[in-house]
């Protein structure tokens, strides 16, 4: 299109040039010599520009029937671009081909080809070939060990890969006969299995269990195998009641080509090599929703990849000494543990150390510290820690840290967590109102028959003075707990009896609450935001009567109206009665007012009336589902991932032997496609069918054509009928010579 663009412009540009020069030869006298002159030129010019324009039309002819062949060629030269160059990279040279025997020749084919390649090799006293001796040397001593041999033929694995390598730089430019033999260490003499391999029944039995599993796929007779021994033992050990850990060897062939890795011809391969880990997370019973281990094999990266790909349990970070005040201690909810964890190698979290991270989340958070031999003073004096590894719980304030020295295994930590999962004075909150058994829906902590039963609540602002109260009711409650067992002190019957709790009140975030139960005018002073420099810390009971009577009535029929279902849930089981304590912070003296309430409440029959207490507030939204396990996943789940996994995909499917031949017939398939669709266009149509359609009245198809074809009839009807009856726009009336006038 261009180049007719352009031949147009020439012919029209050629004729304005001749055309101007004609007239500025007409406007002077020449004579009919130079004007005959100047015609000869523009014929010339005329035909120069035709023959420009006949090449210009060849490469124009050219150039679309390159552009219409583009197609055929772009896939018949990526065809043999797989078949000559891709295709002999994918597969290279087998061991059977250096030994110069058939595929998957026997141990005797392969002995006979080595022994008649050596003889070749001691007649030949070339230096310059030892480093081919010593891939025949290898091929030897793998085709040769039954095990090896069945690695190799299955799977394709090659026992000690590195061997190659390392005698082409070791032995270049010597000798074949200075090589050291054999080039390969045999596994069968380091010692026996300790791997303990199950079988496919074992295996079935594994996948229809509730927990995740790992799986060790491993052979008996591979050095690199023999070497994890201990790292997969260690691996168990911290997975031990966390999930199913199981080993098979490759001498369960169906089921190791089953769980390994298949190319796209369907051929089991395993991609790092052996030792391979598979994962199948809970309710995962086949290998399509397994997980692979892909990275180097120790304890802590695969314990680190199993609890957060598979598990999916939050990260527990390392903190500096500079850094875990104000990074983790002045972020955590004032009502949770602090469990910090020192580590002398500095290795992640354990799963079973995550998971209780994630069961506890709402009593406890975590923080692991790198222990320095320059800090043990600093760390002693802050905990009173002597040596990693150790467990520091810090509770309360002002109280003294539990600390354990020594490792921990899952049940010897989970024991820890029970023992100190709660503060010495726990917090009452939305999570633990129940448990303490201070919830007006009727439950207590001594049981279902228990009619009454306290809850004495400090409420108050964070403060120095809400800590230093909160030191003193600790101190009430292990006097009360501690008291002798023949005492007769109430409250001490009362504690022992699990009828009488102690705990604590957020009273600015709990406001409503705390408002209910201490309407009075100085109640600002304790609950809601801080109005004031100063913050008073109040002390009430609560008595709580269970109404045995409505308990033990039949069920109710469905009410009648919209209003008896919302009476039937406006008010709390039990009734409640508040007292408030108003004397000093001595002990001795709040322990005897704690006694006269209950005292008087089990003595004294008080009415039982109904109420609405306002409900807690939730204090904590659950920081690790929001932050850690959605976090975590990030570099494995996310779009990295997805592309190495992607990457990964089109590299295996790269080396398919049918990708060339599949090239070669679509390119042979659209270049005749392309022809037969040319050679059509070219061909003129017959004259049957110039007659048919010269015969068909042509419909318009747009609007356009529609308003032309109208025009095109009306200047047809406004032509006279003979054409002889109008003037040429270009004749003139001749003037009459004067012969004929005269």
């Amino acid at each position: 299109m261009s180049i007719g663009i352009c031949s147009s412009l020439s012919r029209r540009l050629l004729a304005f040039c001749v055309r101007n020069l004609c007239i500025s030869v007409s406007g002077h006298s020449t004579s009919p010599r130079s004007l005959r002159g100047w015609e000869r030129i523009g014929l010339a010019a005329g035909s120069e520009l035709k023959e420009l324009e006949l090449k210009m039309a060849m490469v124009s002819s050219t150039l679309t029937r390159v552009k219409a062949y583009a197609l055929p060629l772009i896939l018949f030269t990526g065809a043999m671009f797989f078949q000559l160059i891709v295709i002999p990279q994918s597969f290279p040279r087998s061991h059977y081909d250096v030994l110069g025997v058939r595929m998957y020749a026997s141990v005797e084919e392969v002995e006979e080809a080595y022994e008649k390649l050596s003889s070749k090799w001691k007649s030949d006293t070339d230096s310059s070939n030892s480093f081919d001796f010593v891939k025949v040397r290898y091929a030897y001593e793998l085709l040769t060990n039954p095990i090896w041999k069945r690695n190799y033929d299955i799977f394709e694995i090659e026992e000690q890969p590195h061997v190659i390598e390392e005698a082409k730089q070791r032995f270049a430019g010597k000798r074949f006969s200075d090589v050291q033999l054999p080039l390969l260490d045999d596994a069968s003499v380091q010692g026996e299995d300790n791997f303990n391999a199950i079988t496919a029944e074992d295996f079935q039995l594994i996948l229809q269990s509730d927990k995740p599993s790992m799986v060790l796929i491993y052979s008996s007779g591979s050095v690199c195998c023999t070497q994890y021994d201990g790292t997969w033992k260690r691996i168990v050990s911290l997975l031990d009641g966390i999930a199913n850990a199981a080993a098979i060897e490759l001498r369960e062939v169906q089921l190791a080509a089953y769980l390994a890795d298949k190319r796209p011809t369907g051929r089991s391969f395993f991609r790092n090599g052996l030792p391979s880990v598979v994962a199948f997370p809970s309710g995962c019973k086949t290998v399509g929703c397994s997980i692979r281990f892909e990275g180097q094999l120790s304890v802590d990266a695969v314990t680190d990849w199993f609890a957060t790909i598979v598990l999916r349990l939050p990260r527990i970070l390392y903190y500096s000494k500079e850094s875990l005040a104000q990074k983790f201690m002045a972020k955590i909810s004032p009502h949770k543990v602090k469990v910090i964890f020192f580590s002398k190698t500095g290795e992640r979290a354990t799963p079973f150390i995550r998971l209780a991270a994630l069961k506890y989340w709402d009593h406890a958070s975590f923080a692991f510290l790198l222990w320095r031999e320059e800090d043990s003073s600093f760390w002693w004096n802050a905990f009173e820690v002597e040596s990693a590894p150790s467990i520091v719980f810090l509770k309360d304030p002002g109280v003294k840290p539990v600390v354990h020295h020594g490792p921990v295994n899952n049940s010897q930590f989970t024991d820890l967590m029970e023992q100190n999962k709660n503060q010495e004075l726990p917090q009452l909150r939305a999570e633990t109102s129940n448990e303490l058994g201070c919830d007006a829906r009727g439950y207590s902590r001594a049981g279902a028959d228990t009619l009454s039963w306290y809850c004495v609540v400090l409420a108050g602002r964070l403060s120095p003075e809400l800590n230093s109260m909160r030191a003193t009711m600790r101190r009430v409650q292990e006097i009360i707990s501690h008291d002798n067992e023949d005492s007769s002190v109430p409250a001490t019957v009362a504690s022992k009896r699990k009828r009488l709790t102690f705990t604590w009140l957020n009273g600015e975030t709990q406001k409503k609450y705390c408002f209910f139960y201490l309407q009075s005018e100085t109640s600002y002073e304790t609950c809601g935001p801080r109005r004031d420099i100063s913050d008073v810390p109040r002390l009430f009971i609560v008595r709580y009567t269970r109404n045995l009577t409505e308990e033990n009535e039949p069920v109710r029929r469905k009410p009648k109206t919209m209003w008896d279902a919302l009476n039937d849930q406006e008010y709390d089981r039990a009734s409640q009665l508040v007292a408030r304590y108003n004397g000093s912070n001595e002990i001795p003296q709040i322990i005897e007012w704690v006694s006269s309430i209950i005292r008087d409440g089990d003595s004294r029959d008080l009415p039982f009336f109904k109420t609405k207490t306002p409900e807690l507030v939730p204090e904590d939204m659950d920081p690790i589902i929001s932050r850690g396990v959605g976090s975590v996943l990030s570099k494995s789940t996310g779009l990295k991932h997805k592309i190495y996994g992607f990457v990964r995909g089109l590299h295996d499917r790269l080396g398919d032997p049918r990708i060339g031949p599949v090239l070669l017939l679509g390119a042979l398939i659209s270049f005749g496609s392309t022809w037969l669709r040319r050679s059509r266009e070219k061909s003129p149509p017959s004259q049957s069918n110039q007659s048919n359609q010269s015969n068909e009245p042509t419909q318009p198809k747009s609007k356009e054509e529609i308003r032309k074809l109208r025009r095109r009839r009306e200047r047809n009807e406004e032509r006279p009928s003979s054409i002889t009856d109008v003037e040429p726009k270009n004749a003139y009336q001749a003037p009459l010579s004067d012969s004929d006038s005269n």
